[in-house]
């Protein structure tokens, strides 16, 4: 099951949207405070997006910039605004396609199942972990933010890596240690200590001031 996030402020038009992708058995949540989207989709993290262009507040361009700063779903334009100057910019801002009002219920639907086909069946969810606009990459051990680009070693990435699975949560020492050396038998915990303070400098010097907070006597989390 899919979750598919709707930014449609014709409520008539995203209720229909609505009840389509949820008889094909996906998930789907309509944003209705269009000054806080960004919110709405970091708790609901969805799959897809559906996103007008007119909007109230900001428009669909600057909701799609801002999800492209920390995220690749896929994002899907619907608009009756279909010139062609419309249509190259909402690609260029980072949408995956663009569908012209009025439309057919059901070519949406095969749309959005052939964009979700091609992005998890076949290439499997993007390897990444998100947040406060840090994003850390699985594939190849890095962490960006804003222009900065991180190259971190092992234990820097498995640290960031286990809080960033919990978020939200405070991650014990013995469970870090646990995860950087379950070889070993015996780690002193300075060794972790060490780790976390270097890991420190290293995001502070690309912005991220007090990503990491201690807990004192519990243990670590992302702020």
């Amino acid at each position: 099951m899919y979750r598919i996030m709707i930014i449609e402020d014709e409520f008539a038009l995203a209720d229909a949207i609505k009840r389509q992708i949820e008889g094909w058995g996906n998930e789907a949540c309509l944003v209705k405070d269009f000054q806080n989207v960004m919110q709405k989709f970091t708790e609901f993290d969805p799959h897809l997006i559906l996103i007008d262009i007119m909007l109230p507040f900001y428009n669909g361009y600057y909701w799609c910039t801002e999800i492209r700063k920390v995220s690749s779903v896929p994002v899907i334009f619907i608009s009756s605004a279909s010139d062609n100057m419309n249509i190259v910019m909402a690609i260029n801002m980072g949408g995956d396609d663009f569908i012209a009002k009025p439309f057919d219920l059901n070519v949406l639907n095969a749309k959005i199942q052939a964009i979700l086909r091609r992005t998890y069946d076949l290439a499997g969810k993007v390897p990444i972990l998100e947040q406060n606009g840090a994003i850390l990459n699985l594939n190849d051990m890095t962490l960006s933010y804003e222009e900065e680009k991180l190259e971190l070693t092992k234990n820097e990435f498995l640290i960031l890596q286990t809080l960033m699975e919990n978020k939200g949560k405070v991650v014990s020492r013995n469970t870090l240690m646990t995860r950087l050396w379950e070889d070993d038998c015996y780690v002193e915990e300075n060794t972790l200590t060490v780790n976390i303070t270097r890991l420190r400098k290293k995001l502070e010097q690309a912005g991220l001031t007090d990503f990491i907070k201690t807990k004192t006597g519990k243990g670590y989390i992302i702020g």
